[in-house]
C-alpha cells in the first residue's frame, strides 16, 4: 500500500482529532503544563512541559497565562495528528474566531510540507484539516501591549533559546555585555550545558522540559504517520511562557535570513520554515492581537547570512571544542561526520578556518570523504533538493566553497575530492563571497538598539580582519 493510500484509509477510519484540555500548576518554582490529545477510536496523549522560574516575579495574570498554555498546546498538538491527519480537529476549550483558525491552518500547512512531502502525500491547503470548536469560551483577548521599545533607563532584558550550535554562540557573545541576558533550553543535552557554562551564564539558564506521549512512539513503531513538525513554532509559544513568568521583555532568536529558502527547489516545501522571517512575523501578529504577553519576539540574527555568523563564529575559539549541531549524533553529544548537516556546518566554516582547527571539530577531513558526494550536490545546488536539515541557502554554500578552493591555491595546497569534483562541474554558479560576508538583509523585526550592535559586530570584525 502506498502513504498515499495509507494516508487516506487513515483518514476515513480516524476522522477526528481533539484537542480535549489541559491543566497547569503555577508554583513559585515554575509551572507544569499537561496536554489532553486524542485521535478518536485509536488512542489518547498527555504529553507534558515544565518551565521553572528563575527570577522572582510578583503580580501575574492569570488569563494571559491559561492563554499562552492553551497556545502552546494548539502547537503540540501537530506532533499528534499527524499519526492519522485526521480532516477533522476538534477544539474542546475555545471559540476560536476564523482569522485565529486561518493562522493555525497555515502554521501547520506550511509547518508539515517536509512531512507531505517526504511521505509522497499529495494534499492541498483547503482540504487537509478542518478546525471545529465545541466551546463558546472567547479568547480572552491581548492583556499587554507587545512593543520593542528599549528605555533609555538600564539595559534590556534578553532570553536567548540555545539549542548548542554556533548560531545561539554569537548571539550570546554579542548581546552578553549590552543586555541584562538568560538563556532558553528546551531538553538539555551535552552542548547545551557546555555553552552556557563556556558563556557564564549557568544561573541565569532556563532548563524548561518537553516529554513526547508514549502511545505517539508506539504508534510511530507500528507504522503509523511520521515525520517533520515545526519544533521552533514549540520553541516561540514555550517562550514567551517562560519571559513572562521570569519578567524579560525579549526573545532574541539565532535564525538567519537563509532559513526563508525552500528545501525543495521552487515549492513551498521548507524544512525551516517555522525559523522563516515569515513565521516569525505571523508569529508576532498573532501575540500581539490574541495574547498581548509584552514578551516580543524576534531573530537577532536575522539580518546576517550563514556565512557572516560563520565568520562572527571563527573569532570565538573558546566555543570551538563544545558546540554541536549534528542531529545524528545529538544523542552521544559528538559530531557524527557524515551526514548533511556536519557538512554544511564544515563547509560554511571552512573560509575562516583552517584545516587543522577543523579538525579539531569534526575529527576528520569530510571533503575527503566521498561518501558525502550527494549531500555536497545537495547542498551547492547541483542537485535541485536540499538536504533536510537546519542548513544555509544554496548561493552562500557555493560562496563558501568557492572562497575555500581559493585559500587552499593560495596556500598551494592540493585539493581534496569534493573540492576536485565541484571544480569539474560546469552547472555551479559563481556566487561572490564578499556579497555574503558584507550584505544586510532589511527584512528583520530588530529595532536600532539590537540593530546597532550587529552593525557593530560587523564593522569590528572588517576592522580586525
Amino acid at each position: 500500500m502506498s502513504r498515499q493510500d495509507f494516508y487516506e484509509n487513515c483518514r476515513q477510519n480516524y476522522p477526528t482529532f481533539t484537542y480535549q484540555g489541559y491543566s497547569y500548576n503555577l508554583t513559585d518554582s515554575g509551572i507544569d503544563i499537561t496536554f489532553d490529545f486524542s485521535i478518536d477510536g485509536l488512542s489518547e496523549f498527555h504529553p507534558t512541559w515544565s518551565i521553572p522560574r528563575i527570577n522572582e516575579i510578583s503580580d501575574l495574570n492569570q488569563d494571559l497565562i491559561d492563554e499562552m498554555v492553551f497556545s502552546l498546546g494548539m502547537v503540540e498538538l501537530v506532533s499528534y495528528w499527524k499519526i492519522a491527519c485526521p480532516p477533522t480537529v476538534v477544539i474542546n476549550d475555545r471559540l476560536l474566531s476564523a482569522e485565529q483558525i486561518g493562522w493555525w491552518k497555515k502554521l501547520y500547512f506550511n509547518g508539515l510540507g517536509e512531512f507531505y512531502y517526504t511521505n509522497g502525500i499529495e494534499e492541498d491547503f483547503d482540504d487537509f484539516m478542518q478546525i471545529t470548536c465545541n466551546s463558546q469560551k472567547p479568547y480572552a483577548g491581548p492583556v499587554f501591549e507587545t512593543t520593542n521599545t528599549v528605555r533609555i533607563n538600564g539595559k534590556p532584558k534578553v532570553m536567548v533559546p540555545v539549542g548548542g550550535g554556533k548560531d545561539s554562540v554569537v548571539s550570546i557573545e554579542l548581546l552578553k555585555d549590552k543586555s541584562d541576558i538568560n538563556c532558553y533550553v528546551i531538553n538539555s543535552r551535552g552542548a547545551t550545558d557546555a555553552t552556557v557554562q563556556v558563556a557564564g551564564l549557568e544561573d541565569k539558564t532556563i532548563y524548561a522540559s518537553r516529554t513526547l506521549d508514549k502511545n505517539m512512539l508506539d504508534l510511530n513503531k507500528q507504522g503509523f504517520l511520521n515525520g517533520h513538525t515545526p519544533f521552533s513554532a514549540l520553541v516561540a509559544f514555550s517562550s514567551i511562557i517562560a519571559g513572562y513568568l521570569n519578567g524579560i521583555n525579549y526573545v532574541a532568536l539565532s535564525n538567519e535570513s537563509s532559513a526563508n529558502e525552500s528545501t525543495v527547489a521552487d515549492s513551498y516545501v521548507n524544512h525551516q520554515y517555522s525559523k522563516s522571517f515569515e513565521f516569525e512575523a505571523d508569529f508576532r501578529h498573532y501575540e500581539r492581537a490574541f495574547i498581548g504577553s509584552g514578551v516580543f519576539y524576534f531573530s537577532f540574527l536575522r539580518p546576517l547570512s550563514e556565512l557572516q555568523i560563520a565568520m562572527l563564529f571563527s573569532n570565538f575559539k573558546q566555543y570551538h571544542g563544545i558546540f554541536k549541531s549534528c542531529n545524528v549524533g545529538s544523542k552521544q553529544d559528538i559530531w557524527c561526520g557524515h551526514c548533511p548537516k556536519c557538512l554544511f556546518v564544515y563547509i560554511i566554516l571552512s573560509p575562516f578556518l583552517s584545516p587543522e582547527e577543523l579538525d579539531a571539530i569534526f575529527g576528520k577531513r569530510l571533503f575527503e570523504d566521498e561518501t558525502l558526494m550527494e549531500d555536497f550536490d545537495k547542498l551547492c545546488g547541483i542537485l535541485p533538493e536540499k538536504p533536510f536539515e537546519c542548513v544555509g541557502s544554496r548561493d552562500e554554500v557555493n560562496a563558501s566553497i568557492t572562497e575555500t578552493i581559493r585559500k587552499f591555491a593560495s596556500n598551494h595546497m592540493m585539493l581534496p575530492k569534493l573540492l576536485m569534483h565541484y571544480q569539474d562541474q560546469t552547472v555551479v554558479p559563481d556566487i561572490s563571497f564578499e556579497k555574503y560576508c558584507q550584505g544586510y538583509s532589511t527584512e528583520h523585526g530588530l529595532n536600532e538598539y539590537f540593530e546597532n550592535i550587529i552593525k557593530d559586530a560587523l564593522n569590528q570584525n572588517e576592522r580586525d580582519n
